[in-house]
């Protein structure tokens, strides 16, 4: 037992002497600190580094099967108590199976479902989080009550009722993630505990150097078909309850992705697995052979490898540095029609790209990090002829088998990209590109900018910008993110000219397809926005103002006709022809229209006054008050404000007066 564990300190409130309850089961780790009346059930694991303090606040209830990571603080304050699932009165309460993550802050009094998870520097004070919630990075949850199953995005603050009751629901995808998080630290739990206990490592470090080591210092299964990597994939999906499957194809049938599946493998031991797979490496020698683990609840496949190329040699797994430069597999042709998973499209590319003296790179993601924009570099292909780099993507391919992988042209001199392009999803199957590739400058080999549907409007917005001196950006979110306002930012947009930011604007449209997406303005001067304005939304009808809403959206996406303008016009009274479009189309999705305005030292520091609202609901009402506001604050800066009355938030922020008196 960790001799970290102490009694509660006497104190005016406390004289009990109170010591930490811990089950057997549990691990402890000796680098933490359990201190008073803290009651620990089985399988629970506390890592280093963590401070569990019943020394005021007291008891505190873990139950079974939790995980508190590296760093995480519970306390709890001597006033306020939550009732937990035993209808008694705790400081702090977390159920079972949650997950406490690195450097978490749970204060008392809180109470944590059943299932939870939260997240890293994430802190939860005064609180009931229910059972299966997902909480993310860096978020703050203080006085309310969440109820079961909801979604709090990274960075959100939830500090009133109204806020919480407006959270999204939790996707399968979110509470499969959660349950793995789980997995993985209840096999740390048993590892930890398994290494304290001679009678427990000894056979492992005997099975290791009979089984695992060759004369040349390489770790190998006894046969020397399996990588390390590829053997401890194999147990950690074994600890997770998940069964083991192979499939095997010869050079024609993985150009073609007909894969056979190899004997069904039964056992859960991992000695036994491993043999089989062996077994099936060594019958289907000369040929493609991956691996699978099988879900056997969900009845479904997750986390396939490759285990064996026709040419003999191991496969790297997730390698994510260096270069990446391999031979092509025995009767591999340099023809794109017969690619094992690349289109004739990106294929294109690729030459049009090496031709152009461009370097080739990778990238990869799962489908939770794909949904994150969380890519993971994959290695930069060194070869310089256009068979060598196909070659070497089929090969990235296969072995990133069921994930998201998106290619890459870099300009070695300029250190920047020039394009991404997505060239797999997690089913293996290729992505068709809608035009070829973009050139060092953002212009397709043929001649004009990749069309993936910039409106006409779109195009004169960012001709615009620029002609003012103006940069600009994108944001990109979900359905989820985008009724939360979390918005992400996307790739930068580094180019210099309208087309190469046009053409980097298109490519971001394709990859962020079937999501919203925003251009924003930038004055690099005073480093702050000057617009937002929604040019994608995930309903697919095209049509609309350039106000966001988070009302009917439906699958597909389209780009989104964009009515502001930032061209200067007279310096008159009179609106500009795109803001009446504007303000037209804000009445007439049922939005209300407010002011704001600042002076240039307010400007700069985004200390912007409110105007009245204006109260009026037709066009003739709204304009006048418009231009009204506009004479009284000559000489400053005015935005027009679109704001949702049901949702109580803004939808749009756009300058339409500058200090010069002009309108934008």
């Amino acid at each position: 037992m960790p001799h970290r564990n102490e009694a509660a300190p006497p104190t005016p409130w406390s004289h009990n002497l109170a010591q930490p309850n811990i089950d057997p089961t549990a691990y402890i780790h000796l680098f933490s600190n359990v201190i008073g009346d803290v009651r620990v059930g089985a399988n629970v694991l506390v890592a280093p580094g963590t401070s569990i303090r019943a020394d005021e606040g007291s008891p505190f209830f873990i139950g079974a099967g939790t995980n508190i990571q590296d760093g995480v603080v519970i306390h709890g304050l001597e006033q306020g108590r939550v009732i937990g699932d035993d209808q008694q009165k705790y400081s702090v309460w977390i159920g079972k199976n949650a997950s406490i993550t690195h450097k978490a802050l749970v204060h008392g009094p809180c109470y944590i479902g059943d299932d939870c998870f939260i997240g890293f520097r994430s802190t939860v004070f005064n609180a009931r989080i229910g059972e299966g919630c997902i909480v993310m990075l860096h978020a703050l949850i203080q006085d309310v009550e969440i109820a079961p199953g909801k979604y709090v995005p990274s960075g959100a603050v939830i500090t009133n009722q109204q806020q919480a009751d407006r959270l999204p629901d939790v996707l399968p995808d979110d509470m499969e993630f959660a349950h793995h998080v789980v997995g993985i630290n209840e096999s740390l739990r048993q590892g930890y505990l398994c290494a304290k206990k001679m009678s427990c490592i000894t056979p492992i470090r005997n099975e290791m150097n009979i089984n695992y080591t060759n004369g040349n210092g390489y770790s190998s299964s006894e046969s020397g078909k399996l990588t390390p990597e590829v053997i401890t994939h194999v147990k950690q999906l074994i600890s997770q309850g998940y069964y083991v499957g192979t499939e095997h194809a010869d050079t024609r049938h993985f150009k073609t992705g007909s894969w056979k599946t190899c004997s069904p493998i039964e056992s859960s031991n991992s000695s036994e697995v491993v043999a089989a797979l062996e077994a099936c490496i060594e019958e289907h020698t000369a040929e493609y052979v991956r691996m699978f683990g099988i879900d056997p609840k969900a009845k479904r496949r997750i986390s396939p490898i490759m285990i064996q190329r026709p040419d003999g040699k191991k496969v790297a797994q997730k390698s994510t540095t260096g270069s990446y430069n391999v031979p092509a597999p025995s009767g591999y042709q340099t023809s794109a029609s017969i690619s094992t998973g690349l289109t004739s499209d990106v294929a294109d590319q690729v030459r049009s790209l090496v031709s152009q003296g461009l370097k080739i790179g990778t990238e990869y993601a799962n489908e939770r990090r794909f949904k994150t924009s969380s890519w993971q570099n994959g290695p930069t292909i060194s070869a310089t002829g256009a068979s060598q780099v196909l070659a070497a993507l089929e090969e990235f391919l296969a072995e990133h088998s069921g994930e998201y992988v998106r290619l890459i042209g870099v300009d070695a001199k300029a250190k920047r990209r020039v394009v991404e392009t997505l060239i797999q999803q997690p089913n293996d199957s290729p992505v068709k590109l809608s035009a070829s590739a973009p050139t060092a400058a953002g212009v397709s080999s043929k001649g004009s900018a990749i069309n993936t549907g910039l409106s006409q409007e779109v195009v004169d917005q960012v001709r615009s910008l620029f002609n003012q001196g103006y940069r600009i950006s994108l944001e990109h979110a979900n359905q989820r993110r985008f009724k939360t306002s979390s918005w992400q930012t996307g790739a930068p947009i580094s180019g210099t000219t309208p087309n190469q930011a046009m053409a980097e604007l298109e490519a971001a449209l394709a990859e962020y397809s079937g999501e919203y997406v925003r251009l924003i303005g930038i004055d690099p001067d005073a480093k702050r926005r000057i617009m937002e304005t929604l040019i994608q939304q995930p309903n697919g009808n095209g049509k609309g103002s350039a106000t966001v809403s988070s009302n009917g959206v439906s699958n597909g996406s389209q780009p989104v006709p964009v009515y502001s303008s930032v061209t200067a016009t007279s310096t008159t009274q009179k609106l500009s022809q795109d803001i009446v479009e504007q303000v037209r189309s804000l009445i007439s999705s049922g939005y209300k229209i407010g002011t704001e305005y600042a002076d240039k030292r307010r400007f700069k520091t985004g200390s912007w006054k409110t105007d009245p609202q204006i109260d009026a609901k037709r066009d003739a009402d709204v304009f006048p008050a418009l231009e009204e506001s506009l004479a009284q604050h000559e000489g400053e800066y005015v935005r027009l404000i679109g704001i949702d009355p049901q949702a109580k938030r803004r939808v749009l922020e756009m300058i339409i007066q500058q200090p010069n008196g002009k309108a934008k």
